[in-house]
C-alpha cells in the first residue's frame, strides 16, 4: 500500500451555507477564507450550487473567488467544484485564466460530473449525458489552457500553460479515481459518501483506500500525488457546546437518516455524526478522530469543512483557528510561511 507519511498541506472548505440572505454569505465565507489564511491555511475551497439554496448557495465560483482574492495575499483558492458539463468549457478556461492572472498564480481547479441532476433541465440537458459531457468538456479545458488550437483555430487568450497541472477530480468511485491518475490530475475525496448496499456499516476508509488505490496504480512515473481528503469537521473549547450546536445542524438533515431506517445507537446527533462521517468535539477528540481514519495517512490535503453542522460564524472562526493550532500540527502538518503566493506541487 502506497503512503504519504503526513498531511503536507491544509485547507479549508465552504459550501457558503452561513443561515442568512445570499450577500450576507458570501461577506461571512470571504471572512472565514481571510481568518483562514492568517491561521496559515494552504488552500480554501469553495463549492457550486446551481438554484438550491438549502445545497450550497454559490452559482458563479469564479465570480466569488475573484473577491477572496482580492481581500487575501497569499492562500491558494480552488473550487470544489466546478460541474463541469453545466459549463461552456472555453468560457470556464477563460475566467480561470484571468482570475489566475489577478490572484498571482493561485487558482486550483477542481471539476466534477455534478449531483445535483434536476440542474440539468435548467439548462436545457439531459443528466444522463453528464459523463459524457463532462469528458468532452475536461478534454476542452486541457487542450486550451495547453495553448492547443481550438475550434475554428483560434488559441486561448490569456494564455494560461500551468493551470492544465491544476485540475482536480471529485468522484466517488474506483473507476473515478483510476481515470483521475491515469490524467495525472488531484484526485477529491469527499467528506461522505453512500455506503454499498452490500456494506452498510463500511467505514469512508472502507470506500475510499480502494479509490486511492486505483489512482496510485493509474498515475504516470513520476507524476507527485495530489489527493484532497475533505472531512466535517467542527472543533470547539467544550464538547458540550459543540454537540449542542451538531443537534441544531444535523437535525436538518434528519430525513437522510430516517430513510435509512437506522438509528442503532438511540440518539439523533449521534446516530448523524456516524452517518455523515462527522469529526467533532475538542481538539484532543477531533486529533484521535482523525486519526482513525487511516485514508489520511495517503492524503497530500486535508480540507475541513463545518457542513453539515453549519455552526454560526463565530464558532466556524474559531474552529479554523483551533484546527490550524492544535489538530493539523498533531497529524503532521507544518504552516509554511512565505510572503508570495505558492503552487500546489
Amino acid at each position: 500500500m502506497t503512503t504519504v507519511a503526513s498531511i503536507k498541506r491544509l485547507g479549508f472548505f465552504t459550501r457558503l451555507l452561513d443561515r442568512t440572505d445570499a450577500a450576507e454569505r458570501y461577506r461571512l465565507a470571504t471572512a472565514q477564507i481571510a481568518q483562514a489564511e492568517r491561521c496559515g491555511f494552504d488552500s480554501a475551497w469553495i463549492a457550486q450550487h446551481h438554484f438550491h439554496e438549502g445545497e450550497g448557495g454559490l452559482p458563479a465560483p469564479f465570480v466569488f473567488l475573484a473577491q477572496a482574492a482580492a481581500r487575501t495575499s497569499r492562500i491558494r483558492l480552488g473550487t470544489g467544484i466546478v460541474t463541469l458539463p453545466l459549463e461552456l468549457p472555453i468560457r470556464v478556461a477563460e475566467d480561470a485564466a484571468v482570475l489566475d492572472l489577478v490572484s498571482e498564480g493561485r487558482l486550483e481547479v477542481g471539476v466534477g460530473p455534478g449531483g445535483n441532476l434536476t440542474a440539468f433541465t435548467a439548462f436545457g440537458l439531459d443528466s444522463n449525458d453528464r459523463h459524457a459531457l463532462f469528458d468532452r468538456h475536461l478534454d476542452m479545458l486541457r487542450t486550451a489552457w495547453s495553448g492547443g488550437v481550438l475550434p475554428g483555430g483560434d488559441r486561448l487568450y490569456p494564455a494560461a500553460p500551468t493551470l492544465a497541472d491544476r485540475i482536480w477530480q471529485a468522484t466517488f468511485s474506483v473507476e473515478g479515481a483510476r481515470r483521475a491518475g491515469a490524467a495525472g490530475d488531484g484526485l477529491m475525496l469527499s467528506r461522505t459518501q453512500p455506503r454499498p448496499p452490500s456494506t452498510p456499516r463500511a467505514s469512508l476508509a472502507d470506500i475510499q483506500n480502494p479509490m486511492l488505490d486505483a489512482y496510485f496504480e493509474a498515475l504516470p512515473r513520476g507524476r507527485a500525488p495530489r489527493i484532497l481528503a475533505s472531512r466535517t469537521v467542527f472543533v470547539a473549547d467544550d464538547r458540550q457546546e459543540a454537540m449542542r450546536l451538531a443537534e441544531v445542524g444535523l437535525s436538518r438533515l434528519r430525513h437522510r437518516l430516517a430513510a435509512t431506517g437506522d438509528f442503532s445507537s438511540g440518539s439523533l446527533v449521534g446516530d448523524l455524526i456516524a452517518a455523515m462521517d462527522v469529526h467533532i468535539g475538542t481538539p484532543e477528540e477531533v486529533i484521535a478522530s482523525l486519526q482513525a481514519d487511516t485514508t489520511l495517512r495517503r492524503a497530500t490535503d486535508l480540507t475541513m469543512q463545518v457542513h453539515s453542522i453549519d455552526p454560526p460564524h463565530p464558532y466556524i472562526l474559531r474552529s479554523i483557528e483551533l484546527f490550524a493550532a492544535e489538530v493539523a500540527p498533531a497529524l503532521g502538518w507544518t504552516p509554511e510561511v512565505t510572503t508570495g503566493a505558492r503552487q500546489v506541487a
